[in-house]
């Protein structure tokens, strides 16, 4: 994970996000799940360039997406203009999920978020040395 820089701040923000489909239904066919990943990787390129994806898989009926989110934008607005972009372009592009969710979302209320960070051992130690001439010795956390 890299060590990003804003103008006052110094962040390693990385999520596991995961949502799945309305009603749970399961159109993300391998083609679909490509599509998907196209339109990912183009939305945050063009709108949202601070934004970095690491990894995106789908399965049938949900989507996985390893994602770094700077701390100026708050994760569920991150994940509220995902899926919003997603569902007009997948309906647009596939007209079967269109006839699935005529005027509607495709996407299921919610999401799952979890971070990925650090050792959680790692920093406890960061944190007991502060202070402590050892402290030359414990990993630093913005190199």
């Amino acid at each position: 994970m890299k060590t990003r820089k804003l103008n006052h701040s110094v962040y390693k923000h990385q999520y596991h996000l995961v949502w799945g489909t309305k009603y749970r239904r399961k159109f993300f066919k391998k083609y679909v799940g490509d599509e998907f990943e196209h339109l990912l990787y183009e939305l945050v390129k063009k709108k949202y360039p601070d934004l970095y994806i690491e990894a995106v898989n789908t399965d049938q009926d949900h989507v996985h997406i390893q994602i770094e989110i700077p701390p100026t934008y708050a994760v569920s607005d991150v994940v509220k203009r995902i899926k919003w972009h997603s569902s007009v372009y997948l309906k647009k592009k596939f007209k079967f999920i269109d006839r699935m969710y005529i005027n509607g979302n495709i996407w299921g209320v919610g999401y799952y978020s979890s971070t990925i960070g650090l050792d959680e051992e790692t920093i406890r130690k960061y944190i007991e040395y502060q202070g402590k001439e050892e402290v030359l010795q414990t990993p630093s956390l913005f190199e």
